[in-house]
């Protein structure tokens, strides 16, 4: 049995920061349930949504969409190449997903009644769809991750009977996914006369979707440099590269898209007119799109190992700027009376919760097989004997057909 400073390893500076932020966000987090949300936050009833919503839920979600965009690749699309991502992806779509509901519930005035929509149904409301959604697929990616942990502690039969599902789940986890990520946009079609016209558009569903599938193989991508960096286990570049490139379309798609909308709404000379809103649209923009394309059409960076790095960490900025910007700039422009800035222990509660995902990583990753995860992947139409040849291989599944 391993003690606690053997599982955690040597106490590094990285380490100790981590400590202080997760130790800050409990700090905080007791006090605002303690005291509530008036006493812990600058919210308000005039801007009631904040860095929790924007941050917290909206980028992690996003961010969190490597999972659903990988399970497409390799098991609809048969793209066998793309097999030793799922875990990584998945890995991090549930992290994503947990920490982005325990966001939420620091954000609701009554945490206790996060439970509600399970029972109390409004079909016609876009909130009920998104809980639903995200209730099911937490559990799908659950069960597409318990895998690693079965065979861990080689436990053959619970990995049969999971693996005899795959198909099922990974069809319901991508119709999910595609409902929740354009529905999360969809929350702010209901305001158009408080969201400023940079980001207010009939086509935000659709920009929150196509968005989503960018950084979520961004965010696979910067996590596994950083797995390299502190475990030595990362993905080859054989299969970053060309990763890479699927990035790159997704990006140009996005970006041409985004310039269209808003020559087509008249709202094109709005992003040149020197205020915070165009000088914060024109970050995201610059930052996440503009010049990871530009970067990644080049084969010298797209090659590049630390290239890849940092062109993936400007799409993971980029996406929260556009996250942050719709949820507070945006609306910020509407509200002549009143202005947000988050307090400390909202921010130190979004920065405990960045640690704490960060730690969890590096724990499952270190213990368990996630990158070393190379087998390849079934048919789609895979037949039930198939799955039954399944043998165990020096701890690993050996997939035999």
């Amino acid at each position: 049995m391993k003690t606690l400073k053997e599982i955690i390893g040597p106490l590094t500076f990285w380490k100790t920061v981590m400590f202080i932020l997760i130790g800050l966000m409990i700090y905080s987090g007791i006090y605002r349930f303690y005291y509530g949300l008036g006493a812990a936050t600058n919210l308000s009833d005039t801007f009631p949504w904040g860095i929790w919503i924007g941050f917290d839920l909206l980028s992690g979600v996003a961010l969190a969409a490597g999972g659903f965009m990988l399970v497409t690749i390799v098991y609809i699309f048969n793209l066998k190449k793309f097999r030793p991502i799922i875990r990584p992806a998945i890995l991090t779509a549930f992290l994503g997903y947990i920490l982005a509901v325990t966001g939420l519930i620091f954000d609701l005035g009554r945490p206790d009644r996060i439970w509600h929509p399970i029972i109390m149904w409004n079909p016609r409301s876009v909130m009920f769809e998104v809980a639903w959604c995200v209730i099911l697929y937490n559990t799908v990616l659950f069960l597409e991750f318990i895998p690693a942990v079965f065979e861990k502690f080689r436990l053959k039969r619970p990995l049969q009977i999971i693996k005899s599902i795959t198909i099922p789940l990974v069809i319901l986890g991508v119709i999910l996914s595609t409902l929740h990520q354009s529905s999360l946009g969809s929350l702010y079609l209901i305001v158009p006369h408080l969201l400023h016209e940079l980001w207010y558009t009939p086509l935000l569903p659709v920009m929150f979707f196509i968005s989503a599938a960018a950084v979520g193989l961004a965010m696979v991508t910067f996590e596994s440099f950083l797995s390299k960096r502190a475990f030595n286990k990362h993905l080859k570049m054989d299969i970053l590269v060309p990763m890479a490139r699927v990035l790159a379309v997704i990006l140009l798609i996005y970006g041409l898209l985004k310039v269209y909308d808003l020559v087509a709404r008249g709202a094109f000379a709005s992003a040149f007119t020197f205020s915070m809103e165009s000088s914060l649209f024109q970050a995201e923009m610059i930052i996440g799109v503009l010049i990871p394309i530009v970067l990644l059409f080049i084969r010298k960076f797209r090659t590049s190992e630390k290239s890849l790095f940092w062109i993936s960490f400007m799409v993971v900025i980029g996406v929260i700027i556009n996250r942050m910007n719709v949820t507070v700039t945006g609306i910020q422009a509407g509200i002549a009376t009143e202005t947000y800035f988050p307090s400390w222990m909202e921010i130190s509660i979004t920065m405990g919760l960045v640690a704490t995902g960060f730690g969890v990583f590096g724990l499952v990753v270190k213990y368990f097989p996630i990158f070393e995860h190379h087998g390849e992947p079934k048919p789609l139409l895979e037949t039930h004997q198939e799955q039954e040849r399944d043998q165990f291989s020096d701890g690993t599944i050996r997939i035999t057909s």
